[in-house]
């Protein structure tokens, strides 16, 4: 569906984006790719790099703080993610201002800008801490979320339709525990908040994918959620720092001991698919279409979280996932 199409991504310099990029243009053969992001020395770092090195690719800057020049760089757009963020939870507190601006302002932005282009389809990035949040960065992207979901309202009977993808930890991706415990490990010993915590994992492809896929399957309105298995924080440390001793240090401000990717309040909307669940909306105005993929309706209570409804890793498969950060003779 992506052969011949114009694609933009906000926030296209960061992790996402640029696995993003990077599959799209190994599978598909897009008219252009639009990366949208405020940094000029990522861009141009991104640029230099060989497998960046394509004519299908546009490098404009801006922020989606800025409505006019999303509106600009969205004209002749097909399909949108929107995947810039601001992320850190302590900087969020500190600055609860300019998260505010860039995830919820930024959000409306993108938004309008897509429905004045007349953009075809747009998926936003969500997070497990949109979910009962306990931390700023959490409530401004569940208000990003709500956004989104309302924004097929406001289409006016145009085809651009909206959804959401929301998932777990990404590995390695910045803030992640396990580069930390990678680091930590030559010292002999690594720093763990509670060794019974839980987190779903997956990697960065596995999220590319679902979002692709997710493409294909909305209809408007949905939020989905793939199947993800999960572990504790002490099965991480076995596998990344095995022989370390481990000093445990308790939550963090604004931390979760189990990460949530569906409440319980919400289980009466939720489908149940093979790989995935679809969160319908509360009050869909436009009308909800998501019954006609199917999907079977959850019990009364249900919740998916990392601790609860979920797969588990093994020792073994989590040694395959997180291969590139094992020590060098598990990873030769």
């Amino acid at each position: 569906m992506f052969d011949d199409k114009t694609i933009l991504i906000t926030g296209g310099t960061g992790s996402f984006g640029r696995e993003f990029i990077r599959i799209i243009l190994s599978k598909c053969a897009p008219r252009k790719i639009i990366v949208y992001s405020r940094d000029e020395w990522k861009q141009s770092e991104m640029q230099a790099e060989e497998h960046f090195n394509n004519r299908a690719l546009r490098f404009f800057l801006g922020d989606v703080r800025d409505k006019d020049r999303l509106t600009l760089a969205m004209r002749g757009v097909d399909f949108v993610v929107h995947a810039a963020a601001l992320k850190q939870v302590p900087a969020a507190e500190y600055n609860p201002h300019e998260f505010i601006k860039t995830n919820v302002n930024g959000a409306t932005n993108v938004v309008e800008a897509a429905i004045a282009a007349k953009v075809k389809r747009v998926i936003a990035l969500s997070t497990d801490k949109a979910v009962n949040p306990v931390n700023l960065y959490g409530a401004t992207k569940l208000c990003s979320d709500k956004v989104f979901i309302a924004a097929n309202s406001y289409a006016g009977g145009q085809s651009t339709i909206f959804s959401v993808v929301r998932y777990g930890n990404v590995i390695g991706s910045r803030g992640s525990v396990i580069p930390l415990f990678q680091k930590q490990r030559e010292t002999g010993s690594i720093t763990i908040t509670n060794p019974e915590m839980t987190r779903f994992l997956l990697t960065l492809q596995m999220g590319v994918d679902f979002v692709l896929d997710c493409f294909e399957k909305m209809v408007g309105g949905e939020l989905f959620v793939p199947k993800i298995p999960a572990c504790t924080v002490d099965e991480i440390a076995d596998v990344v720092a095995p022989g370390c001793s481990k000093v445990v240090i308790g939550l963090r401000p604004g931390e979760k001991m189990h990460e949530t990717l569906i409440p319980a309040d919400e289980s009466r909307n939720v489908l149940e698919f093979d790989d995935h669940y679809v969160i319908q909306p509360i009050q869909a105005f436009w009308g909800n279409k998501i019954g006609i993929h199917g999907g079977v309706s959850c019990s009364e209570g249900f919740h998916y979280a990392s601790n609860a409804n979920c797969e588990r890793q093994s020792f073994n498969q989590l040694e395959k996932l997180l291969r590139g950060f094992l020590p060098t003779p598990l990873n030769s």
